[in-house]
């Protein structure tokens, strides 16, 4: 029991030093403008690598997956609400898997 309580502390530590890092050493630096947007688009990169290859196997046929990712990418260039965007991928698969 102490070991598990051991390790759940361990695993706490290790995400939380690269988190509040960055935020306790460049708490009062000033920034490029560059770097500024340059790590605004960090968590949209990251994350599409981690989801998009998901989608193309989220179904049993990458064409499905494909017409639901692009139904979801129109819904998200027009910057609709994340709900609609996601039942619009929905929507997109179900309507490729019925033709």
């Amino acid at each position: 029991m102490t070991s598990a309580i051991g390790i759940v502390v361990l695993m706490a530590l290790v995400t939380y030093i690269p988190r509040a890092a960055p935020m306790i050493l460049l708490n009062n630096k000033k920034l490029s403008p560059f770097l500024k947007a340059f790590l605004k688009f960090i968590p949209f990169a990251a994350l599409g690598a981690l989801i998009f290859p998901q989608v193309l196997y989220s179904t049993g046929s990458i064409k499905s997956a494909i017409a639901g990712c692009l139904a979801a990418l129109v819904c998200a260039f027009f910057r609709l609400n994340v709900i609609i965007v996601i039942f619009a991928g929905i929507l997109g698969v179900f309507m490729y898997e019925l033709i």
